[in-house]
């Protein structure tokens, strides 16, 4: 694992990076943190760690607020800015790499917004490690409009116990968005992907299981 300063361009200055490049790793994917967590949170660290046993690269980053150890999140254009910022340090970090991006939660939801306003170079699509569909336990659609917008590759993953996706809303959401979107249920997680005891099998396996359909996923798109 490599530290890295990214984002230098940003009038917020500099964010700290951390990439892990697997040998022969098939792409590279931006991994954004969610709002309540930084880059290290183990949930991000995990995923890294299965994403690079299965041949994909990531390069997670904080946003500045985790960067100076703050708890509100920045307003919604520094965030898409430093998505944006981001990415293009990927691309440079790793020019061979096929490019994706997208996260957890607000950080997937600020890399898809980042991209409805203006196309991102070089990226091939958008991976969602639970994306925050609606206000918890407020079913709606009321944070999905600017999908319509996005001219890429989705990928979608979600629980079926999440409080912040509906999943019968993200069904349909999927449905409407058509060939764009792949949606990738993992029966009875919640948004963190944690399950209930009495699901028969640990949040470990759940992490593979993610792992897996992203890197089949991206497979054909690399």
């Amino acid at each position: 694992m490599e530290t890295l300063s990214l984002a230098a361009d940003r009038s917020k200055g500099p964010v700290t990076g951390l990439l892990q490049r697997p040998a022969g790793a098939s792409a590279l994917y931006v991994m954004a943190h969610g709002a309540g967590a930084d880059m290290r949170h183990r949930f991000m660290q995990a995923m890294a760690d299965e994403l690079e046993a299965a041949g994909v690269a990531t390069l997670r980053f904080n946003f500045p607020y985790t960067e100076r150890g703050r708890r509100a999140p920045d307003p919604q254009p520094v965030l898409e800015a430093y998505v944006r910022s981001v990415c293009a340090d990927a691309a440079r970090i790793a020019p061979g790499l096929p490019l994706f991006a997208g996260g957890k939660s607000m950080g997937g939801r600020m890399s898809s917004n980042a991209c409805a306003r203006e196309p991102i170079a070089d990226l091939r699509g958008l991976i969602f490690l639970g994306f925050p569909l609606h206000a918890a336990k407020n079913p709606s659609r009321n944070r999905a409009d600017h999908l319509f917008d996005v001219a890429l590759p989705m990928l979608f993953l979600q629980g079926t116990r999440d409080d912040l996706a509906d999943i019968a809303t993200m069904r349909a959401l999927c449905g409407e968005l058509g060939e764009r979107a792949t949606l990738h249920e993992i029966e009875g997680a919640n948004h963190s992907f944690e399950l209930r005891k009495s699901a028969g099998r640990s949040d470990a396996e759940v992490r593979k299981v993610l792992a897996s359909a992203i890197a089949e996923w991206i497979r054909p798109l690399a």
